[in-house]
């Protein structure tokens, strides 16, 4: 009976291996059939002619010139390495590369995060937690910098929750990690965030005698971390533009991945936070209090902001993978190495040939909605420069070589501006937008059809409605008698 029970774990500890490596292809090709979902996103627009413009002047920015707001402005951008990656995977393959490139980031944290799991759980149960965690971060996973981010968020999270399963030291090794996601994404100042708590369970589970020593290594770590992720030609600034984000206030609420959940309409992510309530209840499950409240934490997160989804869902199944396993009855056997690389080799050929067949077949494209070809060139034809358009549009515009009156940087134009060109182009204050018309010396306007703005366009007699399309409508100001 012992020896059976034997074999079969260590059957299943083979195919641990391989079902990481089976279930990283799937997500990839899933991504590739629905590529264009990828390309949703206005933000990546001007991300690509950013990454452009760092590698033509072989620097980072330090002051916006892509606004004709705020041109010159002190402005710095903490994800310029994703940028440049983006910009040269469009150089090399068009949109097809952008798509690829973000397919196989998001690929690569899904089979480090299945790849942990099964070594601490059974393959069902695992699978089942990496398959949930990748429908819970699916609505906010697009071409930008964040999703290139996720194979070392993944990496960094998972080698610290090692750490302290095993307790062990934080291993050096990992400081790599953090410098390489300062220059990634400003999600960054998270990982460093996380110390915090894996520490205080470390020091909760340490035995008295060996607290100070554990406490200083952990604070050690915590030191190295924070000065590695200051390896950037930033410095020490790009910890601060976390906080200048989230210091938005009023504006967070006008952008959509950072509004609450909405359960006004049953989604997936209702579907698995049900699930997940109604088997816990069901199993009388329990965590540590620590990794409860850190999982307490990760949830009010996504339900605040919906942009944290991704976050619940590639970090949440680390941090209860090992204190579960034993009460769910699946125990964690001890991986047995395989030959992986005969597999992986023959999967990245694979995946290889279907991406070029599926980059022919689909043929990627951003949104159209997000994308006014006709109108921009209605607006170049008008000879005007002065342009107040739609929050969504500034991306295109900036691609189109055209200054913008705002974009997808929110950091740069702050709460006030952002919550006045709202209340203004939604008419809440006809006389803010009248006042916006006339301080800025607006002379052409770029807006999707739903604006309010533009039916009292159609009304003021220095205004002519020039171009409209189910994309975008636009005015210019007639000119003086």
């Amino acid at each position: 009976m012992v020896d059976s029970v034997v074999e079969n774990a260590d059957r299943v500890a083979r195919w641990r291996v391989p079902a990481a490596l089976a279930l990283s292809a799937g997500c990839y090709l899933l991504l590739l059939a629905v590529g264009n979902r990828l390309l949703n996103d206005p933000d990546t627009y001007w991300q690509i002619v950013l990454g452009d413009w760092i590698v033509s002047h072989a620097q980072v920015p330090h002051v916006d010139t892509f606004s004709a707001t705020l041109n010159g402005a002190p402005w710095i951008s903490s994800q310029w390495l994703a940028q440049v990656l983006f910009a040269q995977a469009y150089a090399a393959a068009g949109w097809a590369g952008v798509v690829v490139l973000s397919a196989t980031a998001i690929a690569i944290a899904q089979g480090l995060l299945t790849r942990f799991l099964l070594d601490r759980l059974a393959t069902a149960p695992a699978l089942v937690l990496s398959v949930g965690g990748f429908v819970l971060a699916s609505p906010h996973l697009v071409a930008r910098a964040h999703v290139l981010a996720l194979p070392v968020m993944v990496a960094w999270i998972a080698g610290l929750i090692r750490a302290l399963d095993e307790r062990r030291a934080p291993p050096f090794m990992l400081l790599p990690l953090i410098a390489l996601w300062a220059n990634l994404h400003g999600g960054f100042t998270f990982g460093i965030v996380f110390i915090a708590p894996v520490a205080l369970e470390a020091l909760w589970n340490a035995a008295p005698a060996e607290r100070t020593r554990v406490a200083l290594r952990w604070a050690g770590f915590g030191f190295l971390a924070v000065a590695a992720a200051c390896i950037t030609p930033y410095g020490p600034e790009s910890i601060v533009v976390t906080s200048r984000i989230l210091g938005l206030g009023q504006a967070l609420s006008l952008i959509v991945e950072w509004r609450p959940q909405d359960f006004s309409t049953f989604t997936a992510f209702e579907l698995c936070l049900l699930l997940g309530i109604g088997f816990a209840l069901h199993r009388g499950l329990t965590l540590p209090p620590v990794r409860l409240l850190v999982m307490l934490g990760l949830l009010h997160m996504a339900l605040a902001h919906g942009r944290y989804g991704e976050m619940l869902g590639f970090l949440a199944p680390l941090v209860i993978a090992a204190p579960l396993a034993p009460q769910l009855g699946w125990p964690a056997f001890a991986p047995r190495r395989v030959a992986a690389w005969p597999v992986t080799a023959a999967m990245l050929l694979t995946l290889g040939i279907a991406s070029v067949a599926m980059a022919q077949v689909l043929n990627y494209r951003p949104n159209p909605l997000t994308t006014p070809t006709a109108a921009v060139a209605a607006v170049k034809a008008s000879g005007k420069t002065h342009i107040l358009n739609s929050y969504d549009f500034g991306g295109y515009l900036i691609a189109s070589g055209l200054k913008p009156y705002i974009d997808g940087r929110t950091e740069l134009y702050g709460e006030t501006f952002v919550v006045r060109h709202d209340r203004a182009t939604s008419l809440q204050d006809v006389g803010a937008f009248l006042q916006l018309l006339q301080d800025d010396h607006i002379d052409v306007t770029l807006f999707t059809p739903n604006t309010p703005a533009i039916g009292l366009l159609d009304r003021l007699p220095d205004w002519k409605r020039v171009y409209a399309d189910d994309v975008a409508v636009v005015h210019v100001r007639a000119p003086q008698n």
